[in-house]
């Protein structure tokens, strides 16, 4: 590589918010996302991205932005390369800032290489389908939403609703079944609040979880260019315990929709025109850029699983971000506010929720052979149940015959039995289904109708 070259042009600065953008003189050479050195005046150096190339100006944002260059005695160094991560085994254990530097009072990483943050695409050929199954401990997952390894599965949550308690709780007890080895942890704060990181750090620390975890925590406070690069710094770390160190990978990213937020900030700054709702119209393949380096690869042992969180604003689940993140991601968790009103934890909507990944990840070999039947018939026992709760309302509980009284019943009994359970309960798969099979005990077996004949003679508790 080409030693630095130093500019030491004059610079002019642009009146935007969060004051991080810079405008240069273009530089002979300098590339789009190129990183880029800005020496203050008292010979402290700032860290930069390139975002526009022109012919006269070139436009840098700045990591802790511009209120203190001064404008005359400035000097840019072009480095002739992109933001790169150190990485080695050494990570783990490791809390690092948006921009990749050590925050917890350890020293730098000692790097066996330097990652580009925007990954190397893998050749589809050497991609494999999702399969094997991970155990959360969550019943309205393991049951009905299944998650397997390489999979990427949001959670859709809403303001006020405990998606980090859940997301924590999988954290602790994911596990792959039948294997003894333990999944290595990523978590990637976007934007969040002091007390929310903390949370999730107190939380790997108690756990003793954070021997096998590596953080970067992008706080509310922080230059929101840092938070374009904390998840991609994340999934650059992943992806070097993956497919360097053969580690199955657990990736958390909170909040998406801080993210997305940052892309509509920045883009306004630049004068692009926007999209829906204001943000960019190239967020869909920013979003895919991020969610996509989820997966297995073929003659690797390792493997990257992603559960993106994001808050859908005012509950709107065809919000653009939501809306977006449903398109490229297999499936969604959806949390409910009228299940959280019920005191129910966790409140996962059963209905809107889905993991077109399911049917690869349960059966014989993966879970149990009547897991299939099983999440069929609980998804029609918990439908009608809701079906009738709203027909009760118009026509009064009196009228309803003693079959729809028994599936109104059975329909409380799934909320409270299944679905909600303690934040630190841990179910197997073998649990959950058997939850399942107690209730269908008190349905008339003739609406049994979705369960084989078989199942239904092994696995159907006999009635006294």
């Amino acid at each position: 590589m080409e030693a630095p070259q130093l500019f030491t042009r004059q610079t002019k600065a642009i009146a935007v918010a969060r004051r991080s953008l810079l405008v240069i003189e273009s530089i002979p050479g300098i590339r789009y996302d190129e990183i880029v050195d800005v020496q203050l005046g008292t010979g402290e150096l700032r860290t930069g991205q390139v975002i526009e190339v022109g012919k006269e100006t070139t436009v840098v944002q700045v990591f802790g932005g511009v209120s203190e260059v001064d404008l005359l005695k400035s000097k840019v160094i072009y480095k002739g390369e992109t933001l790169k991560l150190p990485v080695s085994p050494d990570i783990l254990g490791r809390i690092f800032d948006g921009s990749g530097n050590p925050i917890d009072g350890g020293p730098p990483v000692i790097a066996e290489s330097y990652l580009d943050i925007n990954g190397i695409p893998a050749n589809p050929s050497s991609r494999i389908p999702p399969a094997e199954f991970i155990e959360t401990g969550i019943s309205a997952i393991d049951g009905l939403n299944v998650l397997v390894r390489g999979q990427k599965l949001p959670i859709f949550s809403g303001s006020g609703l405990p998606h980090n308690k859940i997301a924590a709780q999988i954290l602790r007890q994911a596990s792959l079944r039948g294997k003894s080895e333990e999944f290595a942890i990523v978590f990637g704060a976007i934007g969040v609040s002091y007390d929310d990181a903390a949370y999730f750090i107190d939380n790997l620390e108690q756990t003793g979880a954070l021997s096998r975890a590596v953080a970067f925590i992008n706080t509310a406070s922080s230059p929101v260019i840092e938070r374009l690069s904390t998840p991609r710094l994340a999934l650059t770390a992943a992806e070097y315990l993956a497919w360097e160190q053969d580690k199955h990978v657990l990736v958390i990213l909170t909040d998406i929709t801080n993210y997305c937020d940052a892309l509509r900030e920045l883009a306004a700054m630049r004068g692009e025109i926007p999209s829906r709702r204001g943000y960019p119209g190239y967020m869909y393949t920013d979003l895919a850029s991020l969610y996509e380096r989820a997966g297995r690869i073929s003659g690797r042992e390792g493997s990257v699983t992603i559960l993106p969180i994001l808050t859908m604003p005012d509950d709107d689940i065809t919000h653009p971000i939501a809306d977006l993140t449903g398109y490229i991601t297999e499936g969604q968790i959806v949390l409910s506010r009228a299940l959280e009103r019920k005191r129910i934890y966790p409140p996962i909507d059963v209905f809107l929720s889905l993991s077109r990944m399911m049917k690869e990840g349960i059966g014989e070999g993966n879970t149990r052979e009547d897991h299939n039947n099983v999440f069929m018939q609980s998804y029609a026992m918990y439908a009608e149940g809701n079906y009738l709760r709203e027909i009760s309302t118009v026509i009064g509980s009196e009228a309803l015959s003693d079959r729809d009284k028994t599936y109104l019943e059975v329909s409380d009994r799934f909320e409270q039995e299944f679905i909600s359970q303690g934040e630190s309960e841990r179910r197997s798969v073998e649990e959950t289904l058997e939850i399942a099979w107690n209730l269908f005990s008190v349905l008339p077996v003739e609406d049994l109708k979705l369960i084989q004949q078989q199942y239904i003679d092994r696995y159907l508790p006999k009635r006294g």
